[in-house]
């Protein structure tokens, strides 16, 4: 289930207050809109400039992944937005980030978008995986492989973004910028390629379409076929179980995606 939403004047006045003592005085807020792991989505603009602005309660189950992102941009910058501050206060955990000018991805087949990601992805690869706290792809995906030794394909000592969701990859006349790193993780090289090809299908391109627009990314060259089968099947599960018995539009897209997806690797064995 998605956080629930709050613009920045829901907020409590001593939340308010502290991002003021970070970013100086709010001349005026544009609430945007959240995504699934955010509660508080706005740009303050201040004498200096805008800044990006993002929390959860402090209470909320997904509010680890507020530290999450603070401990890494230092080390994913500058392909995602710099971190201005992190601050708890008035029962929120709230961060804020420089803003970037910029649209959200178009995944569509013959996007001029899709260079600038995949030029992306191929920076995300070469950044070293830091020394910090991060999820375990092999862990994540556990439940849903067809044999739990399958999920072992899935380790490695690569750093992973694994939210493709165009939302999350802002588009400037400089390239693509990831935001959104809650989920960070450590596992295989050739896991993010994957998980976009997911968001590729659902933007409309062939499950081929799809594996040809990573094809030439190194980290997916390293790819094992059955490994990639193998998280294939476990995203078709994933996708199920996100959905549920009753999907909105957006879920049941990127279920179908999955299905289509897994369907072809199927195919293909």
């Amino acid at each position: 289930m998605p956080a629930p939403s709050i613009t920045f004047a829901g907020l409590p006045s001593g939340a308010r207050t502290a991002i003021e003592a970070e970013i100086g005085s709010i001349l005026r807020v544009e609430d945007v809109s959240t995504g699934l792991n955010s509660s508080l989505s706005a740009l303050a603009h201040t004498a200096d400039g805008a800044v990006f602005l993002k929390g959860l309660r402090s209470d909320h189950r997904w509010v680890w992944t507020q530290q999450r992102e603070a401990d890494i941009n230092p080390y994913v910058t500058p392909l995602a937005p710099r971190l201005l501050f992190h601050v708890i206060a008035g029962g929120w955990d709230l961060l804020g980030f420089e803003a970037i000018d910029g649209h959200h991805a178009d995944y569509c087949p013959g996007s001029p978008d899709l260079p600038k990601v995949t030029v992306a992805l191929r920076e995300l690869a070469s950044l070293p995986c830091p020394d910090i706290e991060l999820r375990l792809a092999e862990q994540r995906l556990a439940d849903y492989v067809a044999d739990p030794a399958d999920a072992e394909a899935f380790a490695g000592d690569a750093l992973l973004h694994t939210d493709w969701n165009n939302h999350n990859v802002l588009i400037t006349r400089h390239g693509a910028h990831l935001v959104d790193w809650g989920w960070a993780t450590r596992g295989a090289a050739w896991l993010d390629p994957a998980h976009w090809i997911i968001w590729l299908i659902a933007a409309g391109h062939t499950p081929s379409e799809a594996e040809g627009a990573v094809a030439l990314l190194p980290s997916w060259k390293s790819a094992p076929p059955r490994a990639v089968n193998a998280f294939a099947y476990a995203s078709g599960n994933l996708w199920e179980e996100i959905a549920g018995s009753a999907p909105d539009d957006w879920t049941r897209s990127l279920l179908d995606a999955a299905r289509l997806w897994q369907q072809h690797r199927k195919d293909r064995s």
